[in-house]
């Protein structure tokens, strides 16, 4: 289970009058610091997924890289069974799978090198690494080109060894940042299924994304985040319900809702 409590993290502005017009206008912005995240309160049980929706620039990203330890909350508190990310968080880090925006392979390594790279930062032996990559291999389509080295991959080769990457050490929650972003349609339902897989599994899992399609594919419960804030936390049902018939309009609601 992973519950995020109260959540909240500025980011200092050298200088105010170098953002954009928008960015000047935005309520986050206050004297020399912009709150990026000001309140954000979510859970995930296990056998769970839940989806992350926010506009751009909404604080869906920070709010997730606090969750995988690469920032640490100004505010707030982060638990996954319990642990507290924010105090332990090189023991939740190893809890943790997280596929970020940006895949950040090392080109000059194959795909299985790659994997088998985070494998062994995660203190696995080769055997089980070995066995681990052949068992992704198949179930995210990777035997085509798992041997090539991933300067020569395509968008989608490049983000399902992303993933697999993410998960190779079992982790107890997986975190990913819009995962289907730029992948073609057999790409994106490969990922889709994946994560099915996981939720089989009993693990949970908490995704971004922009496409409200896949949220009433895959979701248990949704979190929107508008300005900073949880703007709506509940069950894909509660979701639906504010404007039967339309996700979009449901999103919508929540959005201009939080902005008054």
């Amino acid at each position: 289970m992973i519950e995020i409590t109260g959540l909240a993290k500025k980011f200092a502005v050298d200088n105010p009058k170098k953002l954009s017009e928008q960015e000047q206008k935005d309520p986050r912005l206050k004297g020399k610091f912009f709150h990026s995240v000001q309140d954000v309160s979510l859970h995930c049980d296990s056998g769970q997924v839940l989806g992350l929706l926010g506009p751009n620039g909404a604080g869906k990203t920070t709010t997730l890289r606090m969750l995988s330890t690469a920032l640490k909350p100004d505010a707030g508190d982060i638990k996954i069974g319990g642990r507290s990310v924010v105090t332990t968080p090189l023991v939740a880090r190893k809890s943790i799978g997280f596929l970020s925006g940006a895949t950040g392979l090392y080109g000059r390594l194959t795909g299985r090198e790659n994997i088998a790279y985070f494998g062994q930062l995660h203190g696995m032996s080769k055997a089980a690494i070995k066995t681990k990559i052949e068992e992704l291999a198949s179930l995210l389509e990777l035997e085509t080109f798992l041997d090539r080295k991933c300067d020569n991959y395509s968008t989608g080769m490049k983000q399902k060894t992303a993933i697999a990457r993410a998960v190779i050490h079992d982790p107890e929650l997986v975190v990913l940042d819009e995962p289907t972003t730029g992948l073609d349609i057999m790409a994106a339902q490969t990922v889709l299924d994946f994560i099915k897989r996981l939720k089989d599994s009993g693990i949970p899992v908490i995704f971004s994304t922009h496409h409200l399609q896949e949220v009433s594919e895959l979701c248990d419960r949704v979190t929107v985040i508008s300005q900073g804030k949880t703007g709506f936390d509940g069950t894909l049902q509660e979701f639906e319900a504010l404007v039967p018939g339309s996700l979009n309009q449901s999103f919508l609601s929540v959005v201009k809702r939080s902005n008054h």
